[in-house]
């Protein structure tokens, strides 16, 4: 049997260990601490509005606004949405890095996600803060029952 020599793997790739952006981990980090998060918001969120009540019959414009009445509610709902928005931004954010070839398609398609994402979570807090269940001057049959006419 005779000793074969094999060259010595040529290193393709190298590692250094500087040019790791401290943005790219932090990024990491909070896809991980934000999907816990919203594990947490999103059962609470399911429990509340579909097991404690009376299930998906229960859910309807007085639910909503009856639940919106409490500040805690807002919050929570508020915290669901920003951290949805959030998680979901920066894995699109993510995708387009990885697929996105050329630089101006890339700005472009990350242009257009940020725009959207910040579009959506504007509306969204407003609907949950401006929300008014009473409106003034509406009929009493059109209000739900928990507003004084």
């Amino acid at each position: 049997m005779t000793a074969t020599s094999f060259p010595a793997p040529r290193s393709e790739y190298t590692r250094h260990k500087n040019t790791r952006s401290k943005f790219e981990l932090a990024a990491w980090l909070f896809m991980r601490v934000s999907g816990l998060i919203l594990v947490i918001l999103i059962f609470g969120h399911l429990f509340v509005n579909l097991w404690q009540g009376e299930g998906v019959q229960g859910l309807d414009f007085g639910f909503v606004a009856g639940k919106w009445a409490s500040p805690f509610w807002q919050i929570w709902d508020l915290a669901m949405l920003w951290l949805a928005m959030l998680h979901g931004t920066n894995g699109m954010r993510t995708i387009i890095n990885d697929y996105a070839e050329k630089p101006g398609t890339n700005v472009v398609l990350q242009l257009v996600l940020y725009i959207a994402s910040a579009i959506i979570v504007v509306l969204g807090t407003l609907v949950i803060f401006t929300f008014d269940p009473c409106p003034v001057n509406t009929s009493a049959e059109l209000l739900p029952t928990f507003c004084t006419a």
